[in-house]
């Protein structure tokens, strides 16, 4: 298979990525294997217009635009999101925002259930702007360029194949009716228009002589007859003119016309027929069945003039936003040099709580923290009384599965060559409900389903960012790996998932089977990369080995082995535990983070004697069997014990309310205030290896800073201000604002799909959808992703 991928190399190479996140991480994997690939997008490239041009891809565009949103009932009406809402009414705009920022596209047909369908949505993107040339360009010339086909295909030229099309007009006008097409000179007949009769006619009968009107459109001509009659009008008789539609059959040379004409007296149809030469004439019926003769002169022409009026450019009413999702902004914030004053700080450093002190922001990071700073000596700062307020590290949560597309690759046990970092999906509202909670940092973490799981992926809440925009650089690797029930699957049933291991002795053989590879794996590449040793005789070097292959799950087992990965690891009972610091011990490496470890209290000593860290849950037990043990002192237990304790969340909701959490910490065990706030902020910051950057609120640190209404481990207290980087991505008024907006902007597309169905327009009924909330035994089984359809 890969010799003969190899093979065709030099072929063009399409991917069908179907999305704008897709569209980025298609070009990714292209760029590894210095591929530029031909990429199939999902229509909504316009939201992300930057990264794509950045990207160079070529795009293949759909035109199957969704439709408006049937939102006659107000309460179907909620399950519409704002975002459907903007893309229904932006979609059509997606071509024209490529050709701006000069992004090379064409258009493709696949996504339309009526194919016929297609050039009419070309045209609607024509009238959102696109230019003609630019559409042109894309149905012919382009694609032929792409496929190296342009010597034969694409243009009208001498000695190419003879495909083309005739056409009443314009490709892009509303009313062209295609007659012919041409494929390698190969006639193909699509319609016999009609010879064109518009014009004005006086058509005479023996009761009357009326004004016949002809128009022709679509290859098809229509008549209508003037109808005159007295009424009265402001006391004075007058002439009221109105028409009468005919119908009318045309085969040339034959005519037929029937029409009622109510002012003659009688009830029912005129029925006429006859011949077409230089004047119309036959015989026919009256409304009274009486035989007659007519004919029908032409008098004067009603043909449109020849030059016609360039097509109305509609403007979009509504903005691009970052992120496409609720409470995204035309422009993302920035950072600014922010003074806090008069506040109370709690610093997570030696200095501990420093009262009525004050913070200053500045270029993203820390620069002073103290008492008495003059706002003078700071020109342009930004001032903010925090008066009865406290000032924290910004919070952060070692164990989270928010802003990520899919969690668990459960095929198989070890699946070390995946990464989260390559499902990162920054729209996620959770990123920003846990702005709202002060959280700042999140470790986005692979799931349970396997014992050794994917690569993670350590990220700022950086809202409005893209999927690259949300990842700390400094951030070390991580890699998460799985004890319990979920690595047996005993839980999901006989579900299709079955493999090994089925049991807990299968989890401690398939670890030794894993890093004895990866062991072998690396002293291979190690012999390889050596540099290689001269001969004293010879002068030659000694060839050590070939080059191994390349395999990205050893690769990340082996840093492991060196020190240059760090592990996080799903626990409950203390005899797993035991046995995996044991496989660790012998394999010579450390397990840097037990996550939940509720039975961490029994075996915190032997914790700390091979160096892990603890990151639990505040109080959850009892939810399956092998959490019968825990108890909510479990983490004062281990911080006693001398262990770098944090509490995490596994969950969107409670990530919001960490602050809350730690305040368990005093209520269970009594940790020290000071010391409970660091299980959610400095404590977290060294299990990650990023304590030098964030954590604590020390000059020099990046500035993830959150503003407090209260004491920042009361349930009454909310975060009224959130900096990251320096960047305030959350604050009441700026939430307030953000909402009034979003409510604003969406009555307004209600009232455009109303309008759009008042006018005939095709709807679409809402759809439920339920934004699944990831935990560690998420599998996605729907096929859905994020979303639960009803």
């Amino acid at each position: 298979a890969m010799r003969s991928w190899i093979a065709n190399k030099s072929l063009p190479s399409f991917f069908d990525a179907g999305n704008k996140w897709n569209v980025l991480r298609a070009d990714k994997i292209g760029d590894e294997f210095g591929v530029q690939y031909i990429i199939r997008g999902g229509g909504d490239e316009y939201q992300r217009i930057a990264e794509i041009k950045a990207s160079g891809a070529k795009l293949i565009i759909p035109v199957n635009f969704p439709l408006a949103y049937d939102v006659t009932d107000p309460y179907n009406a909620r399950y519409v999101s704002t975002a459907e809402m903007k893309h229904w009414e932006l979609a059509p705009y997606n071509a024209s925002y490529l050709a701006k920022a000069n992004i090379e596209f064409v258009f493709t047909m696949n996504g339309l259930s009526d194919k016929s369908e297609f050039l009419k949505q070309v045209r609607k993107a024509i009238q959102c702007g696109l230019d003609e040339k630019q559409a042109w360009m894309a149905l012919t010339t382009r694609p032929a360029e792409w496929l190296g086909a342009s010597n034969e295909v694409g243009a009208l030229r001498k000695n190419m194949r003879a495909n083309f099309i005739i056409a009443s007009s314009s490709l892009f006008k509303d009313e062209c009716v295609l007659r012919e097409h041409y494929i390698s000179g190969e006639q193909f007949v699509l319609a016999n228009p009609q010879a064109d009769l518009s014009g004005n006619y006086e058509l005479q009968t023996p009761q009357r002589n009326l004004v016949m009107e002809v128009a022709y459109s679509g290859g098809k001509n229509s008549a209508k007859i003037q109808s005159i009659k007295t009424i009265e009008k402001e006391g004075k008789q007058v002439q009221d003119t109105t028409y009468v539609a005919v119908q009318m059959q045309y085969d040339h040379p034959f005519v037929n016309l029937q029409f009622e004409m109510p002012e003659s007296g009688y009830s029912g149809l005129i029925r006429l027929t006859g011949s077409v030469q230089k004047d119309w004439k036959g015989s026919g019926l009256d409304a009274s069945n009486t035989s007659i003769a007519w004919s029908a002169v032409w008098k004067s022409s009603k043909k449109a003039p020849t030059t016609q009026a360039p097509v109305a450019v509609k403007e979009p009413e509504g903005k691009v936003v970052y992120p496409f999702a609720a409470y995204g902004s035309e422009k993302v914030p920035q950072a600014e040099t922010v003074l806090i004053t008069n506040a109370t700080i709690w610093t997570c450093e030696a200095e501990g709580i420093i009262e009525n002190g004050c913070l200053l922001i500045r270029d993203g990071k820390i620069a002073a923290v103290g008492k008495n700073l003059d706002p003078a000596g700071y020109p342009g700062v930004k001032v903010i009384d925090a008066k009865g307020k406290h000032v924290t590290p910004g919070i952060i949560d070692e164990h989270s599965h928010i802003g990520a597309e899919s969690i668990n690759e459960g095929a198989q046990s070890c699946t070390a060559e995946v990464e989260e970092i390559s499902v990162l999906w920054p729209e996620d509202i959770d990123i920003y409900r846990q702005l709202t909670g002060g959280v700042t940092t999140s470790q986005i973490l692979h799931g349970s389903a396997n014992a050794i799981g994917g690569q993670s992926a350590i990220i700022k809440l950086r809202w409005g960012a893209n999927a690259d925009g949300l990842v700390m650089r400094e951030a070390k690797p991580f890699i998460k790996f799985a004890l319990g029930e979920n690595v047996t699957h005993m839980n999901y049933g006989n579900d299709g998932t079955q493999r090994f291991p089925q049991t807990r002795m299968g989890v401690e053989q398939l670890y030794y089977d894993h890093f004895i590879r990866a062991r072998e794996y690396g002293q291979l590449w190690d012999v390889y990369n050596a540099k290689p040793k001269g001969n004293a005789k010879s002068k030659k070097p000694i060839v050590h080995s070939v080059e191994p292959r390349r395999d990205l799950e050893m690769d990340a087992l082996y840093q492991i082995l060196k020190g240059e990965r760090f592990v996080t690891c799903h626990s409950y009972v203390q005899s797993e535990i035991n046995m995996l610091m044991h496989v660790a011990d012998s394999m010579g490496f450390t397990l840097n983070t037990f996550t939940h470890i509720l039975e961490g209290y029994k075996i915190a000593d032997k914790m700390k004697a091979h160096g892990s860290n603890a990151s639990t849950f505040s109080d959850w037990w009892a939810y399956k069997y092998e959490v019968k043990d825990a108890t909510p002192f479990n983490g004062a237990l281990m911080w006693q014990m001398g262990l770098n304790v944090a509490y995490n969340s596994d969950d969107a909701e409670m990530a919001r309310r960490l602050n809350q959490e730690a305040a368990k910490a005093v209520k269970y065990g009594g940790v020290p205030e000071q010391e409970a706030l660091k299980f959610v902020t400095l404590n977290p910051a060294k299990m990650l290896h990023i304590d030098d950057y964030v954590g604590s609120l020390k000059v020099g640190k990046q500035a993830d800073v959150v503003i407090w209404s209260d004491h920042p481990l009361s349930i009454y207290s909310r975060a009224e201000y959130t900096f990251v980087d320096g960047v305030c991505y959350f604050s009441i008024e700026r939430n307030a604002m953000l909402k009034q907006a979003m409510d604003a902007e969406r009555a307004r597309l209600i009232q455009r799909m109303l309008n759009a169905s008042a006018k005939g327009e095709p709807t679409q009924k809402p759809i439920i959808k339920d934004k699944k909330h990831y935990h560690c035994d998420t599998l996605d089984e729907t096929g859905l992703g994020i979303w639960n359809h009803k």
